[in-house]
């Protein structure tokens, strides 16, 4: 392999494994878990972005307002 990629990673050595136990896991896949494990928690800690247009009361007291018309 030749390229730009080619001097990224050395794959010409012996693999290195994580042992737990029973459970035995590349070094490489323990990255990509870790890496998942942390944008998971991210996606759940970082708050949505919020509508910038119009404040949230002003669209609740539309939708109640449309609501006391149509009665």
């Amino acid at each position: 392999m030749s390229g730009p990629l080619a001097a990224l990673v050395n794959l010409n050595k012996r693999p290195y494994y994580i042992h737990w136990g029973v459970i035995q896991l590349s070094a490489a896949n323990a990255v990509v878990i870790l890496l998942m494990v942390v944008a998971f928690f991210a996606a759940i800690l970082l708050p949505f972005p919020k509508d910038k247009e119009r404040p949230r009361e002003d669209s609740e007291a539309a939708s109640t307002d449309a609501v006391e018309t149509e009665r």
